[in-house]
């Protein structure tokens, strides 16, 4: 399996190469050269699979000779071993036609966890055959972030760098990055919002000078292994809703367009996905994409939904490019000519192309509040504002209502236990599994949102390049 760049001019890498890469050095991002298809019999046959057998079904055809069947299985087993429900992913029915893919039973309580614990060990298994010290940097709006750092804290031949925007992630996801104090794990709070801590990351990658002292990687959505772990659980809920005889849809709550990306992924396998709701809150940039094709960065609006603020999603490149033509040149220019505008049109086969498969609906924060009251006045559930926000788009729906519609439950309520209370008055307790977490040191260094300061202290603690 040979993966390409976006933009069209970096080298193509196998999977392994590809993961340890995370960005490609034209400053694109890593897809497969062709996809796999599964038949109608390949989904079918695994309606009675666990999560890992399901895992290594799908995964397996974009792993290419980077590892064996049974290495695929053992990391799988390693990585979802972890997980409080034996389902890892369960779903739960709110109503006749409404379902909740719970993705938060990791150990760190959001979606991220599920690829996350994944990408950790594949690091490892790769980086042990190499003479290689990988220095991962990583933006995150706030679950990324835990999710990461759990997956590689104490990792042989890793060090992590995550950057976060100070004041503007929720006390338990601070927490949760800050309380883990593994010598290889280093938290930066900068001064900023997410948009910059990302350009920040892209810009380490994309500097010449930076990025050949030293191993980088990435953990974000941009890392294509991380993304094709998250193709998994779509295929697992919809064939357990009746695929592949029976389409199913999707409600995404969406901020760096990963997740619903992988839910285009996982319809180009050949998966019956009827539709896929990108569900944006008020920084409703993908709103304003996929609804009039206008794709202009705006000014990041905080909300109760932090994993949400945002106005530049970077997954959604590979949508682009692969909706689009697959002409990389043409959008390495159209992607340049955004980045120094803030500002551009998609293209007529871009916009026809992503109509076949999404739509778009933008909830603000009384929506977001109704969906709450709804979940659990209707279906005795407490739900955290991010599934809330995909919930109420797919309330919304106006799809035939034979159609089963899966909203993504992408965190467990008690990280946004304020948010919470206010809409349901209920505040979510925190399960037993994450320990006393206000009661750990943490340990974090704040720093201005300046290329320059952060550069100046990743290169103060990480391991340069061999040679």
């Amino acid at each position: 399996m040979d993966y390409i760049s976006t933009r069209g001019s970096a080298p193509s890498l196998d999977f392994e190469g590809a993961t340890l890469a995370g960005l490609a050095s034209d400053g694109g991002l890593y897809l497969p050269a062709q996809w796999p298809r599964f038949s109608g019999e390949d989904f079918a046959a695994m309606r009675g699979l666990s999560y890992v057998e399901t895992a290594v079904r799908v995964i397996a055809p974009f792993v290419g000779d980077s590892l064996s069947e049974d290495e695929l299985r053992d990391l799988c087993t390693q990585a979802y071993g972890r997980f409080s429900h034996a389902a890892v992913t369960p779903l739960v029915q709110l109503d006749h036609r409404h379902w909740m893919l719970e993705l938060f039973h990791g150990p760190t309580l959001a979606f991220k966890d599920v690829a996350l614990q994944l990408l950790g060990l594949l690091f490892e298994k790769f980086l042990s055959n190499r003479d290689t010290h990988l220095t991962i940097v990583g933006a995150t709006s706030g679950d990324t972030g835990s999710a990461a750092i759990d997956a590689v804290a104490g990792r042989a031949k890793i060090d992590i760098f995550m950057l976060h925007p100070a004041g503007r992630v929720s006390d338990v996801q601070r927490r949760q990055m800050t309380t883990v104090l593994a010598p290889n794990v280093h938290n930066i709070a900068i001064e900023g919002s997410f948009d910059d801590a990302q350009a920040l990351v892209k810009r380490m990658f994309n500097d010449a000078d930076f990025s050949s002292r030293f191993d980088l990687s990435a953990v974000n959505s941009i890392n294509w292994a991380r993304l094709v772990s998250q193709v998994v659980y779509y295929v697992y809920a919809a064939v357990r809703l009746g695929a592949p005889e029976k389409p199913v849809a999707f409600s995404v709550p969406t901020g760096n367009f990963g997740d619903v990306f992988a839910g285009h992924v996982a319809a180009r396998l050949g998966l019956p996905i009827e539709r896929l709701i990108v569900a944006t809150n008020v920084n409703d940039i993908l709103y304003r994409a996929l609804s009039s094709g206008d794709y202009s960065q705006g000014t990041v609006t905080p909300t109760a939904t932090p994993s949400m603020d945002i106005q530049v999603s970077s997954n959604f490149e590979r949508l682009l490019f692969d909706v689009g033509g697959r002409d990389g040149r043409a959008l390495a220019e159209q992607m340049k000519g955004f980045e120094a505008t803030k500002a551009m049109q998609l293209t007529n086969a871009q916009r026809e192309g992503a109509a076949h498969l999404f739509s778009s609906a933008r909830i603000d924060e009384n929506g977001m509040a109704r969906a709450m009251r709804w979940a659990f006045d209707a279906a005795d559930m407490v739900i955290d504002p991010h599934t809330a926000v995909g919930l109420g788009a797919a309330l919304q729906t106006d799809l035939d209502p034979s159609v089963p519609v899966v909203t993504l439950a992408t965190a467990h309520p008690a990280k946004f236990r304020d948010a919470v209370e206010r809409a349901t008055g209920v505040r979510p307790s925190l399960p037993g599994r994450v320990g006393d977490l206000f009661g750990r040191e943490e340990r974090y260094t704040t720093l201005p949102g300046t290329f320059d300061a952060v550069t100046s202290y990743v290169a103060a603690h990480a391991v340069p390049r061999h040679g």
